[in-house]
């Protein structure tokens, strides 16, 4: 999953928010410095990536793609479902959009000094072209997708998957909606089971 869905399954909890946020950018365990629900959230980030990586769904999604993209493809599917859930944001959650990323962004600007480097590269261009909220519409996933193939030096040609997605937009919003609600199962118990452990 994307940005997006690890916030929204930190189930609120502002650590486990930062961590599971920030997971990316941290190599190993080399975050046990941090506040420990922080380190909670890094841990919970990783399962959410297992879980998902691994799911029938998220491979069938991944099936449908061109294969030109390859290695890439599971990237672009974590992209594409979070189009879904801020697509359907209110099928969710009682907290409008806007209001969640601005309480987002106002989190991570609060919490500058915790960040890791490459967190604190992004995250200025993140909130001026307010990724969160854009991923809802299909030119903010364009813009994205166009992002990542910049920065993969268009290795695996992931502006094209905008084409993707209109083709397949039905058959990929019925995976994010199936696959989702599992999802949030296994992340709500995965994260007790984490919080019982320390």
């Amino acid at each position: 999953m994307n940005f997006l869905a690890h916030l929204y399954l930190s189930e609120s909890n502002t650590n486990i928010m930062i961590g599971n946020f920030i997971a990316d950018h941290i190599r190993g365990n080399r975050f046990t410095h941090l506040d420990l629900e922080i380190q909670q959230g890094i841990k919970l980030h990783r399962e959410i990536d297992t879980f998902t990586d691994a799911h029938p769904i998220t491979r069938k999604s991944k099936r449908r793609l061109h294969k030109r993209y390859g290695l890439y493809a599971g990237i672009i599917i974590d992209i594409f479902y979070d189009h879904y859930l801020a697509k359907n944001w209110d099928e969710y959650s009682a907290i409008p959009l806007d209001i969640f990323v601005d309480s987002v962004h106002n989190l991570l600007e609060n919490k500058r000094e915790i960040l890791p480097e490459k967190t604190l590269h992004m995250l200025p261009f993140m909130i001026e072209h307010n990724w969160l909220f854009n991923y809802q519409y299909k030119k903010g996933i364009k813009s994205v997708l166009n992002g990542m193939n910049r920065r993969t030096k268009n290795l695996g040609q992931m502006d094209l998957a905008i084409d993707d997605l209109y083709e397949l937009d039905e058959k990929f919003e019925k995976d994010f909606k199936l696959f989702f609600e599992d999802l949030q199962t296994f992340s709500h118990q995965k994260l007790k089971e984490i919080q019982q452990a320390n």
